[in-house]
């Protein structure tokens, strides 16, 4: 099966991007795939704010793309464009870091005017660091996910639909042999 890193590009220890990431991060390793989770949070900001490609934090984050068959790439929303923390990461990785990479964009919101920054902002960036093949994102606002007492997720039910949809098309080109079954 395959290698998959998953990126949180979210600013926040309590991002609805990073817990809905990690509840797709178990569904797809329920099928067999290695999920690798980052959350760009925790990469020291003096390395990225200062375009230090040498940090070794730096570098086993390149390592940990070039080492991947597949990439989620999961960000907020902030004034119609992806985070500037995302965007600080994607500037220091080589410019065909995605290269042969099937990539999964999803991006999380507080307004449905945001919707097209999937298609507008993040995909152009991700297309031009080669990624062979970026499946149909996926827009989820923020009131759609919300923490159980118990810790575990809830996602409404038609974010959770489309959830499935576009989980299904990342497993199919990942070349997982039955589609994931619905558990958003």
């Amino acid at each position: 099966m395959a290698i998959v890193l998953s990126v949180s590009g979210s600013p926040s220890p309590t991002s609805r991007t990073a817990r809905l990431l990690r509840h797709l991060d178990a569904r797809l390793a329920s099928r067999g795939h290695e999920v690798v989770p980052l959350d760009v949070r925790d990469l020291p900001a003096d390395a990225l704010l200062g375009a230090d490609f040498g940090h070794p934090e730096i570098v086993r984050a390149t390592a940990l793309f070039e080492r991947a068959d597949a990439v989620v790439v999961g960000t907020p929303v902030y004034k119609a464009a992806y985070s500037g923390l995302l965007k600080s990461l994607l500037d220091l990785l080589p410019q065909y870091a995605l290269a042969g990479k099937t990539v999964l964009p999803l991006a999380t919101g507080g307004s449905t005017a945001h919707v097209l920054a999937i298609d507008y902002a993040l995909r152009p960036v991700l297309s031009s660091m080669g990624a062979s093949h970026i499946v149909q994102g996926w827009f989820v606002l923020d009131r759609e996910i919300t923490a159980a007492p118990d810790g575990s997720l809830e996602i409404a039910p038609v974010a959770a639909k489309g959830l499935d949809q576009v989980l299904d098309q990342f497993a199919a080109a990942l070349g997982t042999p039955d589609a994931l079954a619905p558990a958003c």
